[in-house]
């Protein structure tokens, strides 16, 4: 399975000892792309377990459908 991601920010984030959250414990940081709280991982990847194996995925309001054919802005100009 694949899943469309489009974010916004052009750099990473460096992770610094005051983003631990002394009530959460360790910080795990999303890799999904679904997360509300980006760059930390609030859970929302639970909701891909059932995605299956060769399908891409779009997630829009909450609601997830399958994306038939994915064009990036290289083929669209061809």
């Amino acid at each position: 399975m694949t899943r469309l991601v489009e974010l916004e920010a052009n750099g990473p984030r460096k992770l610094e000892p005051d983003d631990i959250d002394d009530g959460k414990g360790d910080v795990a940081v999303c890799q999904c792309g679904l997360s509300d709280e980006f760059p930390f991982c609030d859970g929302s990847h639970r909701r891909t377990r059932d995605e299956d194996e060769g399908t891409t995925y779009v997630y829009e309001d909450g609601e997830r459908r399958e994306v038939e054919r994915v064009v990036t802005a290289d083929e669209a100009d061809e």
